[in-house]
């Protein structure tokens, strides 16, 4: 089966005001490969396959769109909200059991896109 991921271009109408939280947040995520790309901050998986980005565009609006990662364990979804967290996400909920084997974290970036961290048992 072919992957059903490929990458994420991300808006936030203030790409300095955002840049501290994602150098932080997306290396926690996997993304550990910075890219050079005028106009974007972006970060790749190791093997290339996977990028997120994120650019400015100052009429960007947050809305209620939720990006969710899935975790390999509870304790990972732990581990990436409490840098999640250090990094000055807001709007935290959880981490916690949402429903049976269902284990997450809800927050929102400085600009408010919002963010999810999920394990299902």
């Amino acid at each position: 089966m072919p992957r059903l991921y490929d990458h994420i271009d991300l808006r936030v109408p203030d790409l300095a005001a955002a840049e501290s939280f994602y150098r932080i947040l997306l290396p926690a995520l996997g993304f550990i490969r910075e890219q050079d790309v005028e106009g974007w901050l972006q970060f790749e998986s190791m093997d290339g396959s996977q990028f997120f980005g994120i650019t400015e565009s100052p009429s960007h609006l947050a809305n209620e769109n939720r990006v969710a990662f899935q975790a390999a364990s509870q304790e990972e979804v732990d581990r990436i909200s409490a840098i999640a967290r250090n990094a000055g996400a807001r709007n935290i909920e959880g981490p916690m059991d949402y429903e049976e084997s269902y284990y997450a974290v809800f927050f929102e970036d400085p600009c408010g896109n919002r963010f999810e961290i999920c394990f299902r048992d």
